[in-house]
């Protein structure tokens, strides 16, 4: 393996865990117990499985993961400790506790007795433990302040004060009871978080990745910016179907960036765009990220009805990247290249095709009235069958058990943040602090809905600057949401809103996997590539602003007349491209900075859903426009 391709693999490592440079008989254990852990989801997917015995055994094996594929420092990386064996003994040492006590034990929640008191305690120890190993310190200190909160609450001042709690109410809330560890997102994730993972693995392993990256390259023939637009496409293709930002964007790096490099992209921009589109992958349906099956659990609407409104503003984002990289085809000046791969389209689809029917097998039964867990256990099945159509994508009994390995696997890091998220939801719930925040937010904002939404915007930022996606939804659900809905925000837009905004942090320092990893492969500066990464997505985070300042803007979310509906659409796309043009400098040529000027705020105010912002923000651009043509004609 290359320098490159190691280094890019370390850092899909810091999201998966390096279960793959496990050697001998401690790669085979580790194999044996991810295949079982998925074999038990997909059992629990079937057949009824209580929700305290799911969740329970679910994290117990989550855990036990976790401690054998992510190292307790980097120095033992590639093999497996004594003391990771005895902290996974003592996961599945408190799951049989906590399953074994029954009724009598969940009656002695708010009293726990000794026995109680020290698994609680080492079952808190353990997902701290994990989650430090899975996504750095930052994540454990966060946890261990809200629960520093919940025991001090009495000694701080208003607005922040509260009664404040013991030891035993807080480790009684947190383990006993389903408000803490064992919640809503730890919910989430033992149903529909991990089975979409094994289907994702499914489609990766019998080779769906590589099939929507040559189809893509196929699609975009020899253009002049045939090899950016097919970055963008296959990330549109291969991150609906994985979910993954780190995948995504290293599968299709390793594939796309000679033809970047040929189509005379820098090293940064050419990782920035990589970055840009993995990212998509969080935002783009039918699997999106971790926190989009989290929307329809805090919101208790059906997951269809998420994906619903997650259409159109995947559409916009992709449509942006499709603006910025048509600019760069003029900045770079580069001709056609040639393409990386045989055939045309109908090549591809002839041989291939079939790789979209699972994608449609889980719309179709999603439309048709199947659970979420059930669509996914049935496209999981449609994916199975369909790998033995061609030889080369067959699911044979190896790449089968690599398969089951790779779904649970792929899905430790986001289920220990999850569990590690239930202690900040367990302390929100047991403080009310949601609330206290919230009028805190409004406060400063003034009962202002564009300050309140700003001040939303900038607190999830800040947090997504600490800890991975997943964990930044589910701390800014609790304690920002609110602030939006009391200032007349729909629920179902104000936690869109906050979704979009934590994706950020997929591209923020220093949780910024995807841009690492894409520097890892181009060779780029890793920072210099996220400022790039940056640039490319800036047009497209402009618009979750339009979901929560007006009525209309919901729109974007499916939601109200169609003529309103295409009104917002167009108009919104026509603010991207203004925003696009001047987030790169450029048009037919560079522009000058009064034309950048005017097509920013032209851009931005398109992106306002009311006429008469619309109307200004179409002359301003129109002007721009005449202006930069009549000087480069």
């Amino acid at each position: 393996m290359s320098e490159v391709q190691t280094s890019a693999q370390r850092l899909v490592e810091e999201e998966e865990g390096s279960a793959d440079s496990l050697q001998g008989w401690a790669r085979q254990a580790v194999m044996v117990l991810a295949i079982a852990t998925s074999l038990f989801h997909l059992y629990a997917a079937y057949e009824v499985v209580s929700a305290p015995v799911l969740r329970v055994a679910h994290v117990s094996l989550i855990l036990s993961l976790c401690f054998l594929t992510f190292p307790f420092a980097a120095r033992f990386r590639g093999r497996i400790a004594w003391w990771d064996w005895l902290l996974m003994a003592a996961s599945v040492s408190v799951a049989v506790y906590l399953i074994s006590g029954g009724d009598a034990l969940y009656d002695r929640a708010t009293s726990p007795n000794s026995a109680d008191l020290v698994v609680g305690v080492v079952a808190i120890a353990l997902v701290l433990e994990a989650v430090r190993r899975a996504s750095g310190w930052i994540m454990p200190v966060v946890v261990g302040a809200f629960l520093a909160y919940a025991m001090l609450g009495a000694y701080l001042p208003a607005p922040w004060a509260h009664r404040g709690y013991d030891l035993g109410r807080i480790v009684g809330h947190m383990v006993i009871t389903l408000e803490g560890i064992y919640g809503s997102a730890v919910d989430v994730a033992s149903t529909l978080i991990i089975m979409f993972t094994i289907f994702g693995a499914f489609l990766a392993t019998s080779g769906a990745g590589r099939f929507f990256i040559d189809f893509s390259i196929a699609a975009m023939g020899r253009s002049r910016n045939a090899a950016a637009r097919s970055v963008v496409l296959s990330s549109f293709l291969l991150g609906g179907a994985s979910g993954s930002g780190v995948a995504t964007t290293v599968t299709i790096g390793s594939v796309a960036h000679p033809m970047l490099t040929k189509a005379g992209y820098p090293k940064n921009e050419a990782g920035g765009l990589l970055s840009a589109g993995g990212l998509g992958a969080i935002l783009c349906p039918p699997i999106m990220g971790a926190a989009a099956f989290l929307i329809a659990e805090f919101l208790k609407i059906p997951y269809l009805e998420v994906l619903r409104m997650a259409i159109l503003p995947a559409c916009l984002y992709y449509l942006s990247l499709f603006f910025m990289v048509d600019i760069d085809g003029r900045r770079f000046g580069k001709g056609a290249v040639a393409q990386e791969t045989a055939g045309n389209v109908w090549y591809h689809l002839a041989r291939h095709g079939y790789f979209f029917l699972p994608l449609v097998a889980i719309v179709a039964m999603l439309l048709n009235g199947f659970s979420p867990i059930m669509a996914v256990f049935w496209a999981i099945v449609v994916a199975y069958a369909v790998s033995f159509i061609r030889r080369d994508s067959r699911l044979n009994p190896p790449r089968l058990a690599r398969a089951l390995a790779s779904g649970s696997t792929g899905v430790v890091n986001v289920a220990v943040t999850c569990a590690a998220a239930g202690i900040i939801v367990g302390v929100v719930s047991l403080t009310g602090l949601g609330l206290k925040f919230s009028s805190i937010v409004v406060g400063y904002a003034g009962g202002s809905l564009f300050l309140t939404a700003l001040f939303t915007a900038l607190v999830v930022w800040v947090v997504g600057l600490a800890v991975p996606v997943t964990a930044s939804y589910i701390i800014c659900a609790v304690i920002a949401a609110p602030a939006l809905t009391q200032v007349g925000v729909p629920d179902y837009a104000a936690h869109m809103f906050i979704f979009y905004y934590a994706v950020l942090s997929e591209v923020s320092p220093p949780t910024a996997l995807s841009p690492f990893a894409a520097a890892a492969i181009t060779g780029g500066n890793p920072y210099r590539t996220t400022l790039q990464s940056w640039k490319y997505t800036l047009p497209a985070f402009i618009v979750p602003f339009m979901l929560v300042l007006s009525p209309a803007g919901t729109g974007l979310l499916l939601k109200g007349e169609p003529a309103s509906i295409a009104l917002t659409v167009v108009t919104a796309a026509m603010g991207i491209l203004g925003l696009a043009a001047g987030a790169q400098n450029w048009l037919r040529q560079e522009t000058q900075l009064h034309e950048r000027l005017m097509l920013a705020v032209g851009g931005l105010l398109l992106t306002y859903p009311a006429v008469s912002t619309d109307l200004a923000g179409f002359v301003i651009m129109a002007i721009a426009g005449g202006l930069h043509w009549l000087r480069t004609r």
